[in-house]
């Protein structure tokens, strides 16, 4: 699920109403830092057994100032659970973020994703996967398919139809238990439970969606529902 800093209450209604059906809750960006209330929804999230997990953005932008360690501390100090290391902006390289995924892996679950935010950047599937075999070797728990909260980068084409040529390569050469698609929309919802079945694990749900999205899962909407007369 994908928390953009609404109202810790909120987010207590939503998880008293779906919080069993929510594995990881992301704080998108940097939403964390500028947060009054990051402690208090870092203990909401551990009392509803949910991982909490601070947004990659976040992490670039402390590894270009030098700042991870400053990072960890806090991070550590408001009760987060883990983290997620990506290289949207670029500005990382492959390399090191194995070398942070190892050394972040120690005090965090890490979710390691794959993909920029920049809708001009090739995507080459083999690539991406070869990236995705590497984070999983340093550490990551889970491999996170970039997709951004629109929908309409790296996984998928900016009308919001999927790239099946990449996910034909992560089929092939990934274990799909490690792996989140971040799925947005509910035709990227539908096309992913559909091809990988109800267990696929999905990744920027909004937190209004979370029912909707079970009832994807279960077969209970049009779109999934299997009638045999």
């Amino acid at each position: 699920m994908l928390d953009r800093g609404v109202p810790v209450p909120y987010l207590e209604a939503v998880l008293t109403q779906a919080g069993d059906l929510v594995d990881v809750l992301k704080i998108g960006w940097g939403t964390a830092y500028v947060d009054p209330a990051a402690k208090d929804r870092a203990m909401l999230c551990r009392s509803a057994g949910i991982t909490l997990c601070l947004g990659g953005t976040l992490l670039e932008i402390c590894y270009a100032q030098d700042k991870v360690d400053q990072l960890v501390e806090w991070a550590n100090g408001i009760g987060v659970a883990a983290v997620e290391v990506s290289d949207g902006l670029c500005a990382i390289g492959r390399d090191r973020k194995a070398e942070l995924i190892r050394r972040l892996s120690t005090d965090f679950t890490v979710l390691a994703e794959t993909g920029a935010k920049d809708s001009t950047v090739p995507v080459v599937a083999a690539d991406w996967v070869d990236e995705m075999e590497s984070d999983l070797a340093a550490g990551a728990r889970w491999v996170v398919v970039e997709g951004r909260e629109s929908g309409t980068v790296g996984l998928y084409h900016p009308d919001g139809s999927l790239r099946t040529e990449l996910i034909e390569e992560i089929q092939t050469r990934l274990p799909v238990d490690r792996v989140i698609f971040e799925a947005p929309r509910k035709p990227q919802q539908v096309w992913l439970i559909d091809h990988f079945g109800p267990q696929v694990n999905l990744g920027n749900i909004p937190l209004e969606d979370a029912l909707a999205v079970e009832t994807l899962r279960l077969g209970l909407r049009a779109d999934t529902a299997r009638v045999h007369r």
